[in-house]
């Protein structure tokens, strides 16, 4: 007989791996672990190489040397250390915090504070203090993708990284497990490299203002077909709305409304409208824009430019 009427231990078997657990788990509660064949991956391998020399790399100046992305950042210090570095801002939070108790409540607000920054929709936000504080590799890389992505580090994240994770959860006093695929990294080909634009904005302000002007003159030609004008490069070209006309509007074709959001109200349908522009530029034989959808949203002005500089060298001369 066990002690404890919930808890079990079993090894659970599917095709090809044989996972051992001794878990406490209520009736049809579910337990996610990684699959241990998976955590050889060399592509997973290189990912979290990248990683922890990126945040050592920020954090040189800290006197803090990461080894383990789960053992040394679960309790939440080094996160708090590594968004004070990269976002400039110091967090009202206790610098050392022993109990389990006090360190959820300093990950609560690091969590909350990268979240807001980060702006993710609550569906599409992959960590928890839980899944973090309980020194879930899934959850924590999933964290450190969307921070890096977002602050454009200077590294190159492998493509198409996934994690084999074993899905546990007990039905009828039986615990029954199945295995599935956490994709961590998909297409990561932009690599933050300095261009034009960075020169522009750091030493050339004058000139940047000229640009401004040609690009604003370049949209508003086409823009104003269709009784529309902007003055705002970054913000009102953010929701995507007007990427997608201008994009319509240059290749001589009307975009079916029911193909984006005439008026996005979340930043979701924001991202879709942005990503569905990117989509109809590759459509008119233009690569693929390096900057986010995301950026475009944040109203990042230098990735607003890349993107309608590219357009205005290829469309400058249509009328």
């Amino acid at each position: 007989m066990e002690s404890n009427s919930h808890a079990l231990s079993h090894c659970l078997y599917s095709k090809r791996v044989c996972v051992c657990v001794c878990v406490v788990l209520e009736e049809n509660e579910v337990r996610t672990m990684v699959d241990p064949n998976s955590r050889n991956d060399p592509k997973l391998q290189e990912l979290m190489k990248v990683l922890i020399d990126w945040i050592n790399d920020v954090l040189v100046g800290e006197r803090i040397i990461v080894k383990d992305l789960a053992e040394d950042l679960y309790d939440g210090q080094v996160l708090q250390k590594l968004f004070e570095k990269l976002e400039g801002e110091r967090l009202n939070v206790a610098e050392v915090t022993q109990s389990e108790i006090a360190q959820k409540q300093k990950l609560q607000t690091v969590l909350e504070k990268i979240n807001d920054t980060l702006k993710v929709s609550i569906r599409n936000i992959k960590w928890t203090i839980d899944s973090v504080h309980a020194k879930s590799i899934v959850a924590i890389l999933h964290l450190l993708v969307a921070l890096s992505q977002h602050c454009r580090a200077p590294i190159r994240l492998p493509d198409h990284v996934s994690i084999q994770v074993v899905v546990v959860q007990k039905r009828e006093g039986i615990l029954q497990s199945r295995q599935v695929q956490e994709e961590i990294t998909g297409n990561t080909e932009y690599v933050f490299t300095r261009d034009a634009f960075d020169t522009l904005f750091d030493h050339a302000p004058d000139k940047l203002n000229v640009v401004k002007k040609t690009l604003i003159t370049f949209v508003n030609k086409h823009l104003n077909k269709l009784n529309l004008e902007v003055s705002e490069l970054d913000t009102q070209f953010a929701d995507g709305v007007y990427l997608v006309l201008l994009m319509g509007l240059l290749e001589g074709y009307f975009v079916p409304l029911f193909n984006f959001f005439l008026t996005p109200e979340h930043f979701d349908q924001k991202v879709h409208n942005v990503a569905f522009s990117f989509e109809l530029m590759q459509d008119g034989s233009l690569e693929k824009p390096k900057p986010r959808a995301e950026d475009i949203v944040n109203c990042d002005l230098k990735s607003t430019l890349r993107v309608l500089y590219n357009l205005f060298t290829k469309y400058r001369n249509v009328e």
